[in-house]
């Protein structure tokens, strides 16, 4: 990918030519308001930035080595604290996990998930941009994707940034891996 710039970076993280690693840190992640009513904008976020209408980013993520409650890694469009939108495989237990996508408009987060067997470690992303709507997209395999969600980002018209994140909310730490950008 051209130029990538963090926002809150990572203190342990390799970026080589084919891969880029981030080790976790503690009690970070990303959500605003809704329903639990509290705030947290402190997980690492590796992106680009676009002024292009329309577009498609895709990524492989590995999150083999996750294994705490809520641990999660993948792609993100993050703006400012309160216009962002990430999707994840996010660890729950040992029999399954929540693959799902957050949008935040105006400092609300919202929340769509499914249900996925905790032996998936690996999953593409797709993030298309048509103005300022998205689609997220997800793939086992890289080639065969299906649609997470659509959403409007109202903040999400102009240059924008968009990339990777990983973040473990509770006591844990994983190394999650990005590959196939």
């Amino acid at each position: 990918m051209e130029k990538m710039e963090w926002t809150r970076k990572p203190e342990r993280f390799i970026i080589s030519d084919d891969r880029i690693e981030i080790v976790t840190e503690p009690h970070t992640d990303l959500w605003q308001r809704t329903y639990y009513h509290f705030r947290n904008d402190n997980a690492p976020v590796l992106q680009t930035e676009t002024d292009e209408k329309y577009f498609s980013f895709v990524v492989k993520t590995d999150f083999t080595d996750s294994r705490h409650r809520f641990d999660q890694c993948g792609i993100v469009m993050y703006l400012d604290s309160e216009n962002w939108l990430k999707a994840s495989v996010e660890y729950e237990n040992s029999e399954y996990q929540h693959l799902g996508s957050v949008v935040t408009n105006h400092g609300y987060s919202d929340w769509a998930t499914t249900a996925v067997p905790a032996d998936v470690k690996t999953m593409w992303y797709c993030l298309s941009r048509r103005e300022d709507d998205y689609c997220i997209e997800c793939s086992y395999d890289g080639e065969n994707f299906t649609q997470m969600r659509v959403c409007h980002m109202w903040e999400g018209g102009g240059k924008i940034r968009f990339g990777i994140y990983a973040c473990s909310p509770e006591d844990s730490s994983f190394r999650a891996v990005f590959t196939d950008m």
